[in-house]
């Protein structure tokens, strides 16, 4: 989908009336890139303490032509080596319909900007390694690639 000059993309934060858009788009995310189908009572529970819980995060979204076509998360994370603060961008998300057409680019632009207004050292995100598009894009944005790998444990007990 090309959008025309009579259209832009409009990034802002995301109010609770976005909620539905989320859910959906993160259960979507979910499917397509790691072939899982989440509990959506759960999902929903998660992503409306987002909005309830001070702290937890922020999304914002995306919309063309007064439809929400994409998302993205942010959570904090401090860094005593630093001395400050960074972003981390989660949850990415982009209505199949609209991939290609510069949604993510202004949502990226757009928490870039946010960042660098208030102070923080710089943004962050996870990419499978399997996803070689991301990847393209990522580095596209010239955002570097790390060093790290992930390494990860969930406890069964914070997962009821």
């Amino acid at each position: 989908m090309a959008t025309d000059e009579n259209s832009k993309i409009i990034v802002r934060q995301a109010v609770l009336e976005d909620l539905d858009s989320i859910v959906r788009f993160n259960a979507a995310m979910a499917l397509e890139t790691e072939g899982k189908v989440l509990d959506q009572g759960k999902l929903r529970e998660g992503v409306a303490a987002v909005f309830q819980r001070h702290g937890l995060g922020d999304y914002y979204v995306a919309e063309f032509a007064g439809r929400v076509v994409g998302q993205l998360l942010i959570t904090t994370e401090w860094s005593d080596w630093r001395n400050s603060y960074y972003w981390w961008i989660q949850s990415v998300y982009v209505d199949a319909d609209y991939r290609r057409s510069g949604v993510y680019r202004a949502l990226h632009t757009f928490v870039a900007d946010e960042a660098e207004g208030k102070g923080v050292q710089g943004l962050k995100l996870y990419v499978d390694r399997d996803n070689k598009r991301a990847q393209s894009v990522y580095a596209d944005l010239k955002m570097n690639h790390s060093n790290y790998d992930l390494w990860e444990i969930d406890f069964e007990s914070a997962q009821d």
